[in-house]
């Protein structure tokens, strides 16, 4: 392979969340193998350190512009990888999409407004319509046992609309359950949004990590009304390994919402762009993409060794996912509290993987691992697991 990615690089003492935070963050525990926060432990592609370190060598990092390299990068992305033919004026820096979702909240909602939500989910969603004082509407995910899969309850989610329900906020490829919707489901859940007239805000960070026979399809390229009251965010940072540079692209056509979005960046000074980000981003998008395929068959592999793994521990399931580099692991079978689970995995097996109940309360029972880490390393997670719950 062309491309490392067995290399074990020590992230300890790097100022990592992942690897150096974790005591302070979750576990009180000294020396558990983080598999937890979602970034990778492999290297970025080398065009993307290339680029830094030939702007780093520079020397001067003053204050910086988005170029036309950076946006016609983005948008040779979006129509290679998505078949979507995105225009320059619709994007808009954010140093992130957490930031962008709760900018939307703000300028698009009112406080005591409902904002759906579908868990299990990823945490930031919660707190970014609580703490903005809107109103939590969760439109809980329905486990189908028969498909072996998660699905969209779309009877629920028109029960849960009411008359100052505004915005669903929408994760695709969902976080942490592995779910890529198909174009049915998503037209299915645009057309409940046109007939109660709701803003979208589709959270589409992960749409490059994408397993065979699935295929991303962004919400905003399937119809006009949807392309209109739709708000996407995407990133090279969950793809390339680089969210520590904050470089994000948030896709607004409705020109209307797209100006109120960029008048509050006005408000707030958060136009300006990290310098590497936009070098990276450019890299990444144009000289990335033989490293990203390379990288999409490891962690598929990955993925075969977990099947594996899960199949010789009594108790334990696991559904395949479809897109991300997370696996929602299911110990609901073993008929214990969650808090001893918790206490199974980080005292007695010493691995670090995010609670359950931190995407919701039907999050029970269940533990993230994210995989996107060298083989002997998920050997060395997964065998420590193991050994506690096969004794």
């Amino acid at each position: 392979m062309k491309f490392n990615f067995d290399k074990i690089i020590n992230r300890k003492d790097t100022n990592s969340i992942k690897w150096d935070c974790y005591k302070k963050f979750l576990f009180d525990k000294e020396n558990l193998l983080p598999m937890w926060v979602a970034d990778m432990d492999f290297e970025s592609p080398p065009e993307v350190k290339k680029s830094i370190i030939e702007r780093a060598k520079h020397g001067i990092y003053g204050y910086s512009m988005k170029s036309e390299k950076y946006y016609q990068s983005i948008i040779n992305w979006t129509e290679k990888r998505y078949d979507w033919e995105i225009e320059k004026e619709w994007i808009v820096y954010t140093p992130g999409i957490v930031p962008a979702i709760n900018i939307a909240i703000q300028i698009y909602t009112e406080p005591g407004d409902g904002i759906i939500i579908q868990s299990p989910v990823y945490s930031p969603f919660f707190h970014s319509v609580e703490q903005n004082n809107r109103k939590l509407l969760d439109n809980k995910l329905i486990f189908n046992k028969k498909l072996n899969k998660y699905e969209i309850d779309f009877e629920g989610l028109k029960n849960l609309i009411n008359k100052n329900t505004r915005m669903i906020i929408l994760c695709n490829p969902h976080n942490p359950v592995g779910r890529v919707f198909s174009k049915k489901e998503l037209k299915k859940l645009g057309k409940i949004a046109e007939e109660n007239n709701l803003l979208i805000f589709s959270d589409e960070i992960h749409s490059d990590i994408i397993y065979p026979d699935n295929k991303h399809i962004p919400i905003a390229s399937i119809n006009d009304d949807l392309s209109k009251r739709t708000i996407t965010g995407i990133a090279p940072s969950k793809t390339f390994n680089i969210a520590g540079l904050k470089s994000s692209s948030i896709i607004i056509k409705n020109k209307k919402l797209r100006d109120k979005f960029k008048q509050f960046l006005m408000k707030l000074h958060l136009y300006s762009t990290n310098i590497f980000a936009i070098e990276a981003t450019i890299a990444a998008y144009t000289r990335g993409e033989e490293w990203l395929d390379s990288l999409l068959k490891y962690l598929n592999n990955n993925l075969d060794i977990i099947e594996n793994y899960i199949n010789d521990i009594d108790g334990l399931n696991f559904t395949r996912p479809e897109g991300t580099f997370l696996a929602w692991l299911d110990f609901n079978e073993l008929n214990i509290s969650h808090d001893k689970l918790k206490k199974k995995i980080y005292n007695e097996a010493e691995v670090g993987l995010n609670d359950g109940k931190s995407f919701g309360e039907n999050g029970k029972g269940f533990m993230r691992l994210n995989f996107a880490c060298p083989e002997k390393t998920l050997i060395e997670g997964l065998d420590r697991i193991k050994k506690v719950f096969n004794t």
